[in-house]
């Protein structure tokens, strides 16, 4: 199997993209390369062996999620942007690095007490991860771990989901 760091390696710098000032980190090279992808979802999987469901946010969380969920036999579980899921739904709005959003998960989408773990590709300045967290508990779920393929330490939100969730383990594979 391919080296975790070799496949890391596969991630690749954009600047100003999405706007000027962004650096974005662009995974379809390690996507496009399955011994990269499969080294990746190796190590995801491997992280919360409690985990019931693995639930990813849109839209590269599902990438991760989902492979996720297929190796180790659980559940998969969307967490979409607003106004994209055809049944009831709990909502929490969020703010970006560039902006303004809002997710929903399905209000049945999880069984009561069921453990979690919830999956990003990257964790930039939190918003996103913690509104998803309030997700996962307004829908009856525990987040049993948080894993993203990437972590930008420079925006902290290392400390704000810490801050939220102090007893959730954070994991990130990369860290920049």
């Amino acid at each position: 199997m391919m080296d975790l760091g070799r496949a890391l390696s596969l991630i690749r710098p954009i600047p100003d993209y999405p706007k000027p000032g962004i650096l974005f980190q662009d995974i379809t090279p390690l996507l496009a390369n399955p011994e990269a992808f499969h080294r990746v979802i190796s190590e995801i999987a491997s992280l919360d062996a409690q985990s019931e469901i693995a639930a990813g946010i849109e839209a590269r969380g599902f990438i991760f999620a989902s492979a996720v969920a297929l190796q180790k036999k659980i559940g998969f579980v969307p967490v979409r942007k607003k106004g994209k899921l055809p049944s009831a739904t709990y909502s929490r709005s969020y703010g970006l690095e560039y902006g303004v959003d809002e997710i929903e998960i399905h209000q049945d989408a999880l069984t009561p007490g069921c453990k979690v773990t919830l999956i990003d590709d990257v964790l930039a300045t939190g918003g996103t991860l913690e509104a998803a967290v309030a997700l996962i508990a307004d829908a009856g779920g525990v987040v049993s771990s948080i894993v993203v393929l990437l972590e930008i330490a420079s925006l902290e939100g290392r400390t704000r989901i810490e801050k939220i969730a102090p007893d959730v383990p954070l994991h990130a594979l990369v860290t920049i």
